[in-house]
């Protein structure tokens, strides 16, 4: 019976993994869709960046209350790995508690820990359930969350209630079965909250404890391999993206607009031809963005690494004052239009032309609403920049499409006719002195 087991959860464990490993693969292909761009330099301060926002979470913590549940939870998420790893081996090697031995009294201690981080979990999941949909906060409510978006919350945060659930289950009735000296089940100390309520079995019978016990193991780790498997298809992918997010954030200026050389040295042509170099021709270039290939990988890995949150569409002030844009929108499709892109490369081997570009998920009512303020990356907790996607989509409109509003076409009139873009000659600039 043991090795039927042990062979049943290797077979189960190995195709998780591999499963992952392929969903992984395609999510990298869809990043890469994006052209390259050069973030190798000042290591030390991007590793200070990823220490500081993706370990230490520090731009949560402007929301205090907030930010010590969603520690806990993340705490839970990392920390109590350290348990799955002892459950694994167990597993693989038909082990029972591995690391008792081992460890001697600390391993009581360690789990001791764990248990209280699971209970602090169970906590933090219910109170964010109900944030969600009983208090059901503005950002949490808004159309742009309709459908899967707002159900995949949820089923993470239940999914997490039930895996802690198994997990302190497990630890009561080993624990029952440890006071019983029953066979496999040594003694390793009491734990603290599992032991509190491990008197509770003491009427069962030992099979049917066992039964218990051996149930919520199985529950426990086949619920992680299939929380691994979900997270491709979910928001909760920024558990694993926003390490490398907060690693290649940019680290220049916020408020500094990405120019284009090329439209740059044009303009410097037109108004001084002799600068032009012998036999140049201008590069075939686009401009802007109209679709996933044109933005930066970055751009992509911000897409991905987006946790939904809607704090940057709670701080917009276009989206406050009921314009159409939200810049959680804008990732949210930005993903939406790369998965659908992957998906044609993995029908066709390559991508086939769908009729489709990003103007088919984002509209421009929306690009044109947003002041670029900086106000939704600021307020990002991993370091996305919808702006950057916003601009370069902006670019396109206008310098590809010519399309602008009415306002803008007559502003770009006086700068190229006056060079500024109030509708006065350069020569009459000065006239106010005179008054």
């Amino acid at each position: 019976m043991q090795i039927v087991q042990q062979v049943l959860f290797i077979a189960i464990a190995l195709a998780a993994i591999l499963l992952f490993a392929k969903n992984i693969k395609k999510i990298r292909r869809n990043i890469l869709l994006g052209h390259d761009e050069d973030f190798s330099n000042h290591s030390s301060q991007r590793w200070r960046n990823l220490l500081l926002i993706a370990f230490g979470q520090k731009k949560m913590f402007r929301n205090p209350l907030v930010a010590v549940m969603h520690f806990f939870i993340y705490a839970g998420f990392i920390i109590i790995n350290i348990e799955v790893l002892e459950i694994v081996l167990d597993g693989g090697l038909g082990k029972h508690r591995l690391f008792a031995n081992a460890l001697g009294g600390s391993y009581t201690f360690l789990i001791d820990a764990f248990e209280i981080l699971a209970i602090l979990v169970l906590a933090a999941c219910v109170i964010f359930l109900i944030r969600r949909n009983l208090i059901k906060l503005k950002r949490f409510v808004s159309h742009d969350l309709d459908g899967w978006p707002r159900s995949d919350a949820n089923y993470i945060l239940i999914t997490e209630i039930l895996l802690m659930t198994f997990f302190l289950t497990l630890n009561t009735s080993d624990r029952a079965l440890q006071l019983r000296g029953y066979e496999h089940y040594y003694d390793t100390g009491n734990f603290l909250v599992s032991g509190f309520f491990a008197p509770l079995f003491q009427n069962m019978s030992s099979t049917s404890v066992t039964g218990i016990e051996r149930t919520c193991w199985w529950l426990h780790i086949v619920g992680i391999f299939a929380f691994l498997n979900y997270l491709p298809y979910s928001k909760h992918l920024h558990i694993l993206l926003a390490f490398p997010n907060a690693y290649y954030t940019r680290l220049g200026s916020k408020g500094k607009m990405k120019n284009m050389p090329v439209v740059q040295n044009e303009v410097l042509y037109a108004m001084k031809p002799e600068l032009v170099p012998a036999g140049a021709t201008p590069p075939a270039i686009g401009f802007g963005a109209k679709d996933v290939f044109d933005l930066s990988w970055r751009n992509l890995l911000d897409a991905y690494s987006c946790t939904e949150c809607g704090r940057c569409t709670a701080a917009c002030p276009a989206n406050i004052t009921g314009k159409l844009l939200s810049p959680r929108k804008i990732m949210m499709d930005t993903r939406d239009r790369m998965e659908e892109i992957g998906k044609n490369i993995g029908k066709n081997g390559e991508f086939k032309d769908d009729g489709k570009n990003l103007l088919s998920y984002i509209s421009v009512e929306e690009l044109r609403a947003c002041t670029a303020c900086n106000a939704c990356v600021e307020e990002c907790p991993v370091s996305i920049s919808p702006l950057e996607i916003i601009l370069e989509m902006r670019r396109a409109l206008v310098m590809e499409d010519s399309s602008a509003p009415q306002e803008w076409n007559a502003m770009f009139s006086n700068v190229e006719n006056n060079f500024a873009p109030w509708k006065f000659s350069p020569d009459d600039r000065d006239k106010w002195t005179e008054l």
